[in-house]
This record gives C-alpha cells, structure tokens and sequence, in this order.
C-alpha cells in the first residue's frame, strides 16, 4: 500500500513538471509594478511618483532603459538590479529589496543569446511590463 501511494505521488509530481509553463505577460506585470514601483517610479515609470520628491536620489525613468541601451531592453541589467544583486553593499541606493518579488514558481526567462534563466514568476512579469512601456 506504501509503495503504491509513493509511486502515485511521484507519477502526479511527473506529470506536473511536464505541463507547459505559462510566461506572465505584462497585464500580470503591470500588477506588480502598481504594488512594488510606482510609489517611487510613478504611475507610467517615469520617475515622478508621489515619493520621488522625498528621496535623496531621483529615481530612474524606466520608459528609458532601452534608449539607453541602444534600443536593446536590458534583462540582465534590469533582473540583477530588482534583485537586489547589483546593489548589494552599497551605501548610495535607496531602492528597497522586493523578497515578495523574489518568491514562488520559477519560469524560464531568456537573458541573451538563447540562454534561459529561472526566474520568479512575480519578477518575470514585471520584467515583461517594463519592457511593454519602453518608448
């Protein structure tokens, strides 16, 4: 009887992995960013939200960040920043650490040249909004 529920519980656990991941798109995205961002970065990312005007450092227009990159949207920039990796021991960014964002089922997300990273859920679908409002 053991031996039958472990098999059967491996063979759901199976069956699970093998179902299609479905990426978040920026709707989902868009959720996240109105929770985690826009305090900050405003409504439409352009760093005019209602607390820009209280931080030391004026917050990044994120509509510009693949003008800035030659047109190319940043992934790799943009993930290592949001998780805190590229920020780490410094003393002059005021940006908090999302856990929230950094929690959950991962998706593959390509960072370049057909490499596919896993990434949080929560955090591939505010790479995706903010790649949807670059201008």
């Amino acid at each position: 009887m053991m031996r039958q529920a472990v098999f059967s519980i491996l063979a759901v656990g199976a069956l699970a992995a093998c179902e299609p991941l479905e990426m978040p798109d920026e709707g989902e995205g868009a959720a996240a960013y109105a929770a985690n961002c826009a305090m900050c970065h405003g409504p439409g990312g352009r760093g005019d939200g209602p607390l820009a005007s209280d931080l030391g450092t004026a917050p990044q227009d994120l509509t510009r960040l693949s003008a800035e990159k030659g047109g190319t949207f940043p992934v790799n920039r943009v993930l290592s920043y949001i998780d805190g990796y590229t920020r780490q021991g410094r003393d002059d960014v005021e940006m908090p650490e999302f856990g929230l964002l950094l929690e959950g089922p991962s998706v593959p997300v390509e960072t370049g040249e057909d490499v596919f990273t896993p990434t949080p859920r929560p955090l591939a679908a505010l790479l995706a909004y903010l790649e949807s409002i670059q201008r």
